[in-house]
């Protein structure tokens, strides 16, 4: 019963995310329409953002369902542009929920934004071993992962400005560009510029070593060798 209740409850606050002209809803709206008393919703959610929390992991589920089993393919690159179009795809889908996950009113992030970007930083970690990335993993993520969630948030929520979905991919491919680099860096390249090489090589010695559990060193100094390697593949170039 009390999983029935619990279900119905946030079906029910789902749907009125959906239809609400700005994706706003009420605890009183959402007890109304699923026939039940408030405290049953304050006992199973705790309060009205731990609600809007489980909706956005709920409305997400059958996204990032479809990102878990997906087959990876031997071009990091690839899936990671294949990553951002399906991102821009489903906030454009999915208006009003997109624009709750990505509300600064949720103090806390929802389980999907969490898991959504461990995804990509997994895919960022096997682009590093490939070195194809000029910097850390984590700090790639960062980046792509605010400029993903701009670009998108902007679509769906000033759609007379931002009309074009072609302004995603150019934002995605400049990004990108900055980011990875076009192949694998050859040491004996005589093109190969070191400044652009060095950094390239830190990442993919740091995926690398996590990848291999420490390589034979012991916890502290595949922390400290980790350390390292990203300080200098994370370094800005001097201008």
């Amino acid at each position: 019963m009390s999983t029935s209740t619990r279900t119905r409850i946030l079906e029910v606050a789902a749907a009125l995310v959906r239809e609400s002209p700005d994706g706003d809803i009420s605890t009183r709206a959402v007890c109304e329409a699923a026939k039940v008393g408030a405290p049953a919703l304050y006992r199973h959610f705790g309060d009205k953002e731990g609600l809007l929390s489980a909706v956005v992991d709920h409305g997400f589920e059958k996204y990032l369902a479809t990102k878990r089993e997906r087959g990876e393919t031997t071009d990091a690159v690839e899936d990671l542009r294949r990553g951002w179009d399906s991102h821009v795809a489903f906030a454009l889908d999915n208006r009003n929920l997109y624009r709750l996950m990505n509300s600064p009113a949720m103090r806390t992030p929802p389980a999907a934004a969490l898991e959504s970007h461990r995804i990509l930083t997994g895919d960022l970690e096997r682009a590093a071993a490939q070195g194809r990335i000029r910097v850390a993993p984590e700090l790639a993520a960062q980046m792509i992962m605010s400029a993903n969630v701009g670009v998108a948030l902007m679509l769906v929520s000033r759609p007379a400005t931002f009309d074009d979905i072609e302004v995603s991919r150019r934002v995605r491919d400049a990004l990108y560009a900055t980011v990875l680099t076009p192949k694998l860096v050859q040491k004996e390249s005589p093109n190969a510029s070191a400044d652009a090489e060095v950094p390239t090589v830190a990442a993919r010695l740091s995926a690398l070593l996590r990848k291999e559990h420490g390589a034979g060193l012991s916890t502290a100094e595949a922390a400290l060798m980790k350390e390292w390697l990203d300080r200098v593949a994370n370094a800005r170039p001097e201008t």
